[in-house]
């Protein structure tokens, strides 16, 4: 019986192991190992690479989509809109920026926030939609635009699972206001620790961001704002670097393997829509089955692991229930059974550049069995 996992962090990272060397060596040997020259590199190189001008390295990928909702100094308790289905520090980041989150249900094809579904949950408070381009594929960004310019709303992207995916040729994460990335080791571009990174254009936003991730401080001990401690190190920065430059054959090597999945599985399974235009990183191959747990333990049982993205929404968690009742916001997890559904029958399937084709043949195999 085969043994195929569904990530394995050693065997994803070992084709850069002599280059994560050299750029540890360099960095310990620098010993200046915050905020340095491997910092700047990487946010010029990630800035390039997605086509902005402006790239921020903070220290992980919450932090990301926190520090933007902050430093736009929205009145406390404004409305930001977020998928229903996302996970969970989308969501985290709206009630730790002092904000209310407000849930629009996704698209059930693509599982991305429908824009059709948008205008409905806007009221004189909301301030922001934070979209997100869930399991690798862009959102609709130009009916999403239309919203934010009609209503005068900020647009921040979270791009955490979209490392390279495209919207009618251009980047996510260049479309909104802001885009903030995750680093997570099994990112599509990920570090060995947390970090994280928001892309930017407009230049006045950059360079107060760029305090605000460093005590609010643009000179030493000289705080312009009550930003907070949240700083890209150098040696993740280095690591960022190094794998950046395959960043492309990963989300090749990716689309190969769900391309297979897509043409051989059997037709019990809902399988991902990429919208035309789109270009999809598959940084999760999510399926859903109506007998999710029971797949998952038969896959499991032919050696087959997989993941769930994710087991509870939003709406369910117990953190966001207590909330909700603390502070008097009618929640009513009923209004979301797009986002239930989907919670309750998908299945992440294994897509990683570890996986060789005979890996992802015999759990095709195995999957139209059951």
């Amino acid at each position: 019986m085969r043994n195929i996992d569904y990530e394995n962090l050693h065997y994803l990272n070992r084709p850069f192991l002599e280059g994560y060397k050299k750029s540890f060596a360099d960095v310990l040997q620098s010993g200046w190992f915050i905020l340095g020259k491997n910092v700047e590199k990487f946010e010029r190189e990630f800035a390039d690479y997605l086509g902005c001008r402006f790239f921020i390295g903070v220290a992980s990928g919450l932090d990301a989509l926190e520090i933007p909702l902050k430093a736009y100094d929205f009145p406390a308790g404004s409305e930001v809109i977020v998928p229903s289905n996302t996970y969970i520090a989308t969501v985290n980041a709206v009630l730790n920026s002092g904000h209310i989150p407000v849930f629009v249900e996704p698209n059930i094809h693509t599982y991305n926030i429908d824009p059709q579904k948008i205008e409905a949950k806007i009221t004189p408070k909301t301030r922001a939609i934070m979209l997100v381009h869930l399991y690798g594929q862009s959102c609709e960004m130009y009916p999403i635009l239309d919203i934010c310019k009609k209503y005068n709303l900020k647009l921040i992207e979270d791009c955490a699972q979209s490392h390279g995916a495209t919207y009618k040729g251009k980047m996510t994460g260049t479309f909104g206001d802001a885009g903030a990335f995750s680093f997570y080791p099994t990112k599509n571009l990920g570090a060995l620790g947390d970090a994280g990174g928001i892309a930017l254009n407009d230049e006045t936003l950059y360079k107060k961001l760029k305090a605000w991730r460093n005590y609010g401080s643009h000179v030493k001990y000289q705080n312009e704002y009550i930003g907070d401690n949240s700083r890209l190190d150098e040696i993740q920065a280095s690591f960022l670097s190094v794998k950046l430059q395959s960043l492309d054959y990963i989300n090749r090597r990716k689309n190969q393997i769900a391309k297979y999945y897509l043409n051989h599985l059997k037709s019990d399974y809902i399988l991902p829509t990429t919208i035309a235009d789109n270009f999809n990183v598959f940084h999760i191959f999510p399926i859903r089955h109506p007998r999710r747990n029971d797949l998952r333990d038969y896959l499991l049982a032919h050696g087959i692991k997989t993941e769930i993205h994710y087991p509870i929404a939003p709406c369910d968690q117990k953190s966001i229930q207590n909330w909700a009742t603390k502070n008097a916001i009618p929640l009513n997890s009923n209004d979301f059974q797009l986002a239930k559904i989907i919670h309750a029958t998908e299945l992440s399937l294994p897509c990683s550049p570890i996986h060789a084709d005979d890996d992802i043949e015999y759990i095709v195999k195995i999957m139209n069995r059951f």
